[in-house]
């Protein structure tokens, strides 16, 4: 397959906050862009008046009414580099009625922070996989990056991981404007897994927020999140790399702490006494660390690695333990 180009034709699948803030940094870029999501609703907003009803809606999307649809087949015939941000545990469905040909002869895109639960993969090797699509036409885009503050152009970072880092590179420019800054790497699946991660641990402090821990626990448990992320790296892609880097490190700090961060605010509300369904009621939005944690769990029983704050989440989101209890047996194995 011909090199990704600076020009090639892409789309972006989805229609949430993420969705939507790449939208705005690609048509910022003065790329040509297709945009495919269900609501027909804000499909016809955006047409008419350049915002997405649901999300972000002070963010002016620039993009021509004519590139915003709701016929995915349509889309994806259309260009050559498919952006995926779709909450994971919809993707699988989402592309039912795609014909899976179609998919070895584009560019793929992952924007999502999560793990495709009918697989127990993340999404590169989703498409490597079931799709077989080849691994340097597979790309990921990871932070720390917030869809909120890419709508206020607020200076911001993207990593781009990808084994063939012309392509990374090529990518990476194609985002570059006055308000978002690139950086590229070659571990696509450290980039992926951590991503994954700290949505978790995110869901950890806010749990802890919600029972009134303080800032200096909120350090222990984030700097213990971040070697246990390393030690999980370690045992499921044992490569040499610096959990220290924006990729990894970065993108834990801002998704644990961030006030714009739904994990975060997912926890928080459990944290509080919420039940799961009714904080992903009030939310209105996927807490994506909600899935991974399970899917992270059967992972694990494999790779055997020692993450004991993913197994505290994983006890109170899905085994109705007390977090008040699980929480506190968590302090006693902190360092």
């Amino acid at each position: 397959m011909d090199k990704l180009i600076a020009n090639s034709r892409v789309a972006v699948i989805g229609g949430g906050s993420w969705a939507t803030a790449i939208v705005k940094m690609l048509c910022d870029a003065k790329h040509e862009v297709r945009w495919w999501m269900r609501d027909e609703l804000a499909i016809d907003n955006i047409r008419k008046y350049g915002h997405n009803l649901n999300y972000l809606r002070s963010a002016e999307i620039k993009i021509n009414p004519d590139h915003v649809s709701s016929d995915l087949n349509k889309v994806i015939d259309e260009v050559d580099c498919l952006i995926f941000a779709v909450p994971a545990a919809f993707l699988h469905t989402t592309l039912s009625a795609v014909n899976p040909e179609v998919f070895k002869s584009k560019y793929i895109v992952s924007a999502i922070k999560g793990i495709v639960p009918e697989y127990n993969l993340i999404i590169g090797d989703y498409f490597r996989e079931i799709y077989q699509v080849p691994i340097d036409q597979i790309l990921v885009i990871s932070g720390p990056c917030h869809a909120e503050e890419v709508a206020l152009e607020k200076l911001s970072y993207l990593t781009i991981a990808c084994e063939n880092q012309e392509n990374a590179e090529t990518f990476a420019s194609m985002l570059n404007t006055r308000y978002i800054k690139t950086i590229t790497s070659d571990d696509i699946y450290g980039t992926e897994y951590a991503a994954v991660l700290k949505n978790i641990y995110a869901i950890a402090s806010g749990i802890c927020h919600g029972l009134h821990y303080g800032d200096n626990f909120q350090a222990v448990l984030i700097s213990n999140a971040s070697r246990e992320m390393d030690a999980f790296l370690a045992a499921v892609h044992p490569i040499n790399r610096d959990i220290k880097e924006s990729a990894y490190l970065g993108d834990l700090l801002v998704t644990a702490y961030s006030q714009f961060s739904r994990n975060r605010t997912f926890g928080n509300m459990i944290g509080k006494g919420y039940s799961v369904k009714s904080a992903q009621f009030e939310m209105g939005m996927i807490a994506e660390g909600y899935y991974a944690v399970k899917c992270i769990h059967e992972i694990n029983k494999q790779l055997k690695a020692n993450i004991p704050i993913c197994r505290t989440v994983y006890g109170i989101l899905y085994e109705n333990i007390s977090p008040l209890i699980e929480m506190k047996l968590l302090s006693e194995k902190l360092t």
